[in-house]
């Protein structure tokens, strides 16, 4: 090894001498390249050539997703050995090696967290985005050659780790942001988009409700009274037990329902585990939580990998909606987190821990030429916290819709428990056509004259007689 390394330091020092200025610079270059492309290249994975039998490929997204029974049967087929007591990821981290220490293929993916020591991680929803033993690394190099960011969806060949490695290596990119390594991507970064107000209607009526128990109008009423569009920054204003969480639930299974080619992410902040479960077996689309019992720097990594991610779909044109529960344990969490600046303000709050939710909640808004960002906060009031009135403040007028839940409705058992007179979209013109929304504003005058659970009690007999909302704006023309 060390005479090659000589013979090697000798014939670059003999073509130093006899090549000019030029081709010096073009030697830089050379190493600058192999510096960026080392690592790849050194660690490219050599899958043996098949002899009789099949290559073994394992992905690493599909085993996240199985149970800990099935992963458990494939590691007895492979033939790996199981206490029983391991974890979902240490069983993932021993078949993956496994396989490829036996001359197979591993296939990995999930989104990029840049660290701040330059290299990062490919991080899986389903484990929350957290840091997990199965995560795939990312060498700085990789990250420099392709201009890798936080969000970037990623997936590819990947190895095992050595004997003084602990995680799985990215070796080879297939697709970034769902596009093979091939094409050329053009696209426009997020914060230079033109953003626009909300054109294009999202529609909750379902025919296809979650509770086939009872005949629930919730989601017309907000199709009524607060229509939502792409684009959307909407505000659920609620007390304790008022039930946002179910309106939520609607709203997601509405919009996996009505428009499956919109991207939908339900982010749930310091939540209880049980509504997490209830949420991921209820809707259709990516949940992920950081329960209650979880620190506050926990709420806050998992909200900003959600936020990146959904900026880069966006940023390829498509279609995104983040339903949070809720921005007020959010803003805590940063609150807790975030350096204090000696100005403090009612209730405990930083004068600088706002400044991160709202950039959170200010990056919904609708693209001009394609793509749309929406998302659909809870804020909670009535609580006894002052921190929480000081938070709902600062995001109150912040957003272009707002639905108010009221307590007085909800303890009569009278659901969905939204105050008419208070909930309502900015520019709702634009997204409800000239007939309806005259008749809209005439159903408002009607029960602007009632208190708010008389108006409730009103409008849901009126809605529960008739089998959709065209139905029951052709009953008001009689």
């Amino acid at each position: 090894m060390l005479s090659d390394r000589k013979r090697r330091v000798r014939r670059t020092g003999s073509r130093k001498s006899n090549k000019s200025a030029t081709t010096e610079s073009s030697v830089v270059l050379v190493k600058e390249e192999e510096v960026i492309e080392g690592i790849q290249s050194e660690e490219e994975v050599k899958v043996p050539e098949d002899k009789g039998g099949e290559v073994k490929v394992l992905d690493l997204s599909e085993l996240k997703k199985k149970s800990i029974e099935d992963l458990l049967k494939i590691a007895e087929e492979l033939g790996v050995v199981s206490n029983g007591r391991m974890l979902k990821q240490e069983i993932i981290f021993h078949l993956m090696k496994k396989v490829v220490n036996d001359g197979g293929a591993a296939i990995g993916g999930g989104v990029v967290e840049i660290l701040s020591d330059g290299f990062g991680f490919l991080r899986s929803p389903e484990a929350n985005y957290a840091a997990s033993s199965d995560d795939v690394y990312i060498s700085a190099g990789q990250i420099k050659k392709f201009n890798l960011r936080t969000g970037d969806i990623v997936s590819g060949e990947i190895r095992a780790p050595s004997e003084k490695e602990r995680y799985f290596t990215l070796v080879k990119a297939h697709s970034i942001n769902f596009t093979d390594m091939g094409k050329l991507q053009r696209y426009v970064h997020f914060d230079d988009l033109i953003p626009l107000y909300p054109e294009e209607r999202i529609l909750l009526e379902c025919n296809d409700p979650i509770s086939l128990s009872k005949k629930d109008i919730s989601m017309r009423v907000i199709d009524i009274v607060a229509p939502l569009g792409k684009g959307q920054r909407a505000l659920i204003v609620a007390p304790p037990r008022a039930g946002k969480t179910i309106i939520l639930q609607q709203i997601a299974h509405s919009i996996s329902v009505n428009h499956p080619d919109i991207e939908l992410i339900v982010l749930l902040i310091g939540e209880r585990p049980e509504e997490v479960t209830d949420m991921c077996r209820s809707v259709k689309g990516e949940v992920v939580s950081s329960t209650f019992d979880e620190p506050g720097y926990r709420h806050v990594q998992l909200a900003e990998i959600v936020i990146e991610k959904a900026k880069r779909m966006v940023e390829h044109r498509k279609n995104v909606v983040i339903l949070l529960d809720s921005i007020t344990r959010l803003a805590r969490a940063y609150n807790s987190v975030i350096p204090s600046s000696g100005k403090v303000l009612t209730g405990g709050v930083d004068s600088n821990a706002l400044q991160r939710p709202k950039r959170f909640f200010g990056a919904a808004r609708n693209i001009e030429n394609g793509g749309s960002l929406t998302i659909i906060a809870t804020a909670l009031i009535e609580t006894g916290s002052k921190m929480d009135e000081v938070i709902f403040e600062e995001f109150k007028g912040t957003g272009n819709c707002e639905i108010i839940l009221d307590r007085k409705i909800s303890d009569k058992r009278v659901y969905p428990a939204i105050d008419i007179s208070k909930s309502g979209t900015r520019k709702e013109d634009m997204l409800i056509d000239h007939v309806c929304l005259k008749k809209v504003w005439l159903l408002r005058r009607l029960l602007s004259s009632m208190g708010s659970v008389e108006a409730m009690e009103f409008l849901r007999d009126k809605l529960s007689i008739t089998k959709d909302n065209n139905e029951f704006f052709d009953m008001m023309n009689s």
